[in-house]
């Protein structure tokens, strides 16, 4: 598939991506309910594909990978939480800001772990988003301690976010998306469902209205959303999968300002355009990527 296809769906799941701090606002759930839920919806949407067509993949599947998707499963639980956490403490705009910058964590594991290069016209996309990031997140330097508290879980989901991506970006060589990402949610599920009984959240008694957005976060956050990420690193890059993420917030205080009235400070518009800006540098950076399976 051509690669500037590929980077043009990739956008378009980062809109859908972005809907996720909205309903997590709207929600009544805690966040590692919400979390919990929302994995196993997932999860159960993709199990008839993966019985139908990829049963044999998934019962010859090698240890390593099995393993190394049930970490990445743990590693997008504990992602999940923390952004649900977040998005109820700060601002959608820097919530979503400060989750995305997991391009700088995979910018620098690529560049010092793996020893990838990335094109300098790359490069150079990348600082302009971050640039346009910070100043968006400059808008919380006088918030109180609630607000801080919801910044420091956003940059825990970034790393959690940029682990996720990179381990992604090995095992796409020898799964499909589908059983890929069935093993990540269903073992993300069952991390959130452990961490719920060990926290002593309760399971049920909430309000109908928190399931109906927890299926629709399940559909469109993260099958229209994160699978789509997925799909994407077969044919594009993790340094693209990341940095084009940093859309999210533009599209989220959009939303935001719509639907909770939450109008953006002057440097959060402005940050939001370079942000823009830095996507678009991006979007036209000729790049090599690896193989793996559809």
């Amino acid at each position: 598939m051509h690669t500037k296809t590929v980077k043009l769906i990739t956008i378009l799941g980062v809109v859908s991506m972005s809907t996720s701090a909205i309903f997590g606002r709207m929600m009544t759930t805690p966040a590692i309910i919400t979390a919990m839920y929302r994995m196993l919806v997932t999860a159960l949407l993709l199990l008839p594909m993966v019985l139908l067509k990829h049963r044999q993949e998934l019962l010859h599947i090698r240890k390593k990978n099995l393993l190394l998707c049930l970490l990445c499963g743990v590693i997008l639980g504990i992602h999940f939480t923390a952004y649900m956490e977040s998005v109820q403490y700060t601002r959608i705009a820097s919530s979503t800001v400060l989750v995305d910058t997991e391009v700088l964590f995979v910018a620098l594991a690529l560049l010092f772990l793996f020893h990838e290069k990335i094109p300098k016209a790359g490069l150079i996309g990348i600082a302009v988003t971050l640039a346009g990031s910070i100043i968006i997140a400059l808008g919380d330097t006088s918030g109180g301690s609630n607000i801080l508290y919801g910044d420091l879980m956003a940059l825990l989901g970034a790393v959690c976010s940029a682990a996720y991506t990179l381990i992604g970006r090995n095992q796409r060589q020898y799964l499909s998306t589908t059983v890929y990402t069935f093993l990540v949610y269903s073992s993300a599920a069952v991390t959130l469902f452990l961490g719920a009984l060990f926290s002593g959240q309760p399971m049920t008694g909430y309000a109908p209205i928190n399931f109906v957005y927890i299926l629709a976060m399940a559909v469109f956050c993260t099958l229209l959303g994160h699978s789509i990420f997925s799909w994407g690193l077969k044919y594009i890059s993790a340094a693209f999968i990341s940095m084009s993420k940093l859309g999210e917030p533009v599209f989220a205080t959009i939303m935001a300002v719509f639907l909770f009235s939450e109008i953006p400070q002057v440097n959060q518009v402005v940050g939001g355009l370079i942000v823009i800006a830095g996507i678009a540098m991006y979007l036209f950076t000729k790049e090599s990527a690896p193989s793996a399976k559809h």
